[in-house]
């Protein structure tokens, strides 16, 4: 039988072997602060979801609601808004896509796919201009909806992207009703 070479740890070698395991839990007791403070603070977890109270938005009435730190828009569209929504072909649109979270992403940008399912007139959109950020002005600019004063963007009553710089619609958040005449966003 041969006999094996076997070397026995030394005290040297524990030292190395301690010392880097005391590093390792150092630098992870060190960058711990500064990937804990990436994490959204309790203010923002709140306001992960809100109920907003639509049943005394009257036709032709918006409101604009915090999200997340966003302005929500939510408005009761007249008759003739919607015919003017609905009139628009999609060809016409440089954002075919509808940008409706509670939708498929491939959906269409018809008036029907960013209004609100059952209640055709309600529209809540996201209140922030899809160029730069800035914050558009309802019932203004050239469709009627709103418009950017930022750099010109237009957008129709469905909060689609008619004219101007903004490269995509006004997005449309996740919500749903929770009972009649109030809905959760988020």
């Amino acid at each position: 039988m041969a006999q094996q070479d076997t070397v026995e740890p030394t005290r040297r070698d524990f030292l190395y072997i301690a010392t880097g395991a005391m590093g390792a839990v150092g630098a992870g007791a060190l960058a711990w602060p500064f990937i804990d403070q990436m994490n959204p603070d309790a203010s923002a977890l709140s306001l992960a979801s809100i109920e907003v109270d639509v049943s005394a938005v009257e036709e032709g009435q918006s409101i604009k609601v915090m999200w997340r730190g966003k302005p929500v828009f939510i408005r009761n569209r007249t008759a003739k808004e919607i015919e003017e929504a609905n009139a628009v072909p999609l060809a016409d649109l440089p954002d075919t896509n509808a940008r409706n979270a509670n939708l498929a992403a491939d959906a269409e940008a018809t008036d029907v796919n960013r209004a609100v399912e059952g209640n055709e007139a309600l529209i809540v959109m996201v209140g922030v201009c899809t160029h730069l950020g800035c914050i558009p002005l309802g019932q203004q600019g050239d469709f009627g909806g709103w418009f950017c004063p930022c750099h010109g963007s237009h957008y129709d009553t469905a909060g689609r992207i008619r004219k101007g710089p903004a490269p995509e619609n006004l997005l449309v958040p996740p919500f749903e009703f929770i009972s009649e005449g109030l809905i959760q966003i988020g």
